[in-house]
């Protein structure tokens, strides 16, 4: 699963992506985190636009106290879950990223994880959306990611987004036959585990 990331200077990096911003300021987010309004990139008929969105969505057909917000949506069954099958068609976002953090089970032992791309680009990752709430969509993970976790963001080029965002091509099978990016992924300090922690020394190396 992907349950928290990091996303600098939005509107800046998503300038020659999107023709509009709504409501999203130009901050740094070290430690994104479910229930957040955060931008993503949604298509309009006149362009895209950057706007926040609440991550973690309940289906329109769920009573809301009784179902827990969805943050992550699997690749492999998202045309078949009624909570997703009908985003994929017709709803789609894509969330901005410049990393995302994992956590290596050893026991009862969590260790965090920062991933990137091998290039250090921004990271845009295919998302589905309902009303004003977003969740991620993952896949199985990179070998080299697998050590660490088992899932990952299904991660899209730049020269993905209006391929992805575009309602005439199928969804589903665009991002299975799209091509995987090259991660790479160092150990970072257990203070990433609380969410209040929201500085760039987050991301310090160690080990």
């Amino acid at each position: 699963m992907c349950g928290r990331y990091v996303i600098t200077k939005p509107e800046t990096k998503t300038k020659k992506y999107v023709k509009s911003s709504i409501n999203v300021e130009d901050k740094d987010n070290y430690n994104a985190h479910p229930y957040q309004g955060l931008p993503v990139i949604k298509a309009y008929t006149n362009g895209c636009t950057l706007e926040n969105l609440k991550w973690g969505m309940i289906p329109g057909w769920a009573k809301k106290k009784e179902f827990k917000a969805l943050i992550n949506a699997r690749l492999e069954t998202i045309n078949e879950k009624i909570s997703f099958k009908k985003l994929i068609k017709i709803k789609r976002c894509i969330a901005i990223m410049d990393g995302f953090y994992e956590w290596r089970r050893d026991g009862t032992n969590k260790t965090p994880f920062y991933f990137q791309n091998t290039d250090k680009n921004m990271m845009f990752v295919a998302g589905i959306y309902d009303n004003d709430e977003f969740c991620l969509i993952t896949e199985e993970a990179n070998d080299n990611v697998k050590e660490i976790h088992h899932r990952q963001p299904v991660i899209l080029s730049s020269k993905d987004i209006n391929n992805y965002l575009n309602l005439e091509i199928e969804g589903y099978q665009f991002l299975n036959a799209r091509k995987k990016p090259n991660l790479e992924f160092y150990e970072i300090s257990r203070d990433v585990n609380k969410p209040t922690n929201n500085n760039l020394s987050l991301l310090q190396r160690i080990n």
